[in-house]
């Protein structure tokens, strides 16, 4: 079993899709709470526990650090 792999930010834009932050209100507590967490942090002290494999979803730690948060 492996961790899985966490989204790559590229810089580059999608043609025909807006970005997030131009959708959502960046002043929304949700918001304001995701960019208040260090999600690096999180990533390299919890990345371990969140592993790919059978009867495992290959999910990113930070969606499933962001769910747990939620909940």
């Amino acid at each position: 079993m492996s961790k899985p792999k966490e989204p790559v930010e590229t810089g580059q834009h999608e043609l025909f899709r807006a970005r997030l932050d131009q959708i959502i209100d960046m002043k929304h507590p949700l918001v304001v709470l995701a960019q208040s967490i260090d999600w690096d942090f999180l990533a390299r002290e919890i990345g371990a526990l969140y592993r790919d494999g059978p009867g495992y979803p290959p999910l990113s730690t930070r969606l499933m650090a962001g769910l747990h948060i939620i909940k």
